[in-house]
């Protein structure tokens, strides 16, 4: 029965609407990683030490917040909107979307994050990519761990902008959830970087050709996100009706 089932959920993950919710997440991936991580070369250009100036952190968290509310909200009808890896994650454990499903849509938040990175790298010239690194005062596993309280927030917000439950204020969801991501952008990004997307690190460590303390971002955002999704339908919300459907790709 398992090889049946596991083929079954294969050919729902490719049916043509499935296909047009993976290119959904790869065009709304790409507009926030370029917007992202290009904020970040913008303000390399334009300051002088954008390392220790205080505006630059501003300048990436307001585009950390306009780019992924947009983002979200371009893709929310046909793919969900996920836009970050442990976003899927999260919705996955809490079993909103099949995991066929969810290491589709990996491969096309990757795919976007990669490309995006390329172009701004093949049209900057000049320009390096920049990537998310820790703190010289931090361990590898504090900074994983501080990610993992960032994407648990992350998707702790995701849950509740897309409960139908809120009524009215689930048409706000969008903003909210950039809310989220640029406050924690301002509250953890000199320490752990603030990118709580493995996708978003992993394209432009690829690009610059610098995949140290990757781990980092893949493994504390997992886990939070995980823990995110499990504590929302289960304990906050435990034997509530919430009318989250489980079809493909409408987790937010």
């Amino acid at each position: 029965m398992a090889p049946a089932s596991f083929t079954a959920r294969f050919h729902q993950s490719v049916t043509p609407n499935s296909l047009r919710a993976y290119l959904a997440e790869f065009i709304s991936t790409f507009f926030y990683v370029f917007a992202v991580v290009g904020s970040a070369m913008a303000s390399r250009k334009l300051m002088s030490d954008s390392a220790t100036d205080p505006s630059s952190l501003v300048l990436v968290a307001i585009a950390n917040t306009f780019a992924l509310s947009s983002s979200v909200y371009i893709a929310a009808n046909v793919s969900g909107g996920h836009v970050n890896p442990a976003v899927t994650f999260g919705l996955a454990v809490g079993g909103h979307i099949s995991v066929t499903t969810a290491l589709f849509y990996w491969v096309s938040q990757m795919l976007a994050s990669v490309m995006a990175c390329l172009f701004l790298k093949v049209t900057t010239v000049s320009q390096h990519v920049p990537t998310y690194t820790i703190a010289n005062e931090m361990t590898g596993f504090g900074a994983s761990m501080l990610e993992g309280v960032l994407v648990f927030a992350l998707v702790y917000t995701v849950y509740a902008a897309g409960d139908p439950r809120t009524g009215p204020l689930g048409t706000i969801g969008p903003l909210v959830i950039g809310l989220m991501a640029g406050a924690m952008v301002l509250a953890a990004g000199p320490f752990s970087g603030g990118s709580m997307n493995p996708a978003l690190a992993f394209g432009s460590a690829v690009i610059a050709g610098r995949l140290k303390n990757q781990a980092v971002y893949w493994v504390g955002p997992l886990i939070g996100a995980g823990v995110a999704g499990l504590l929302y339908d289960n304990v906050v919300f435990a034997g509530q009706a919430s009318g989250r459907g489980n079809s493909e790709g409408t987790g937010v």
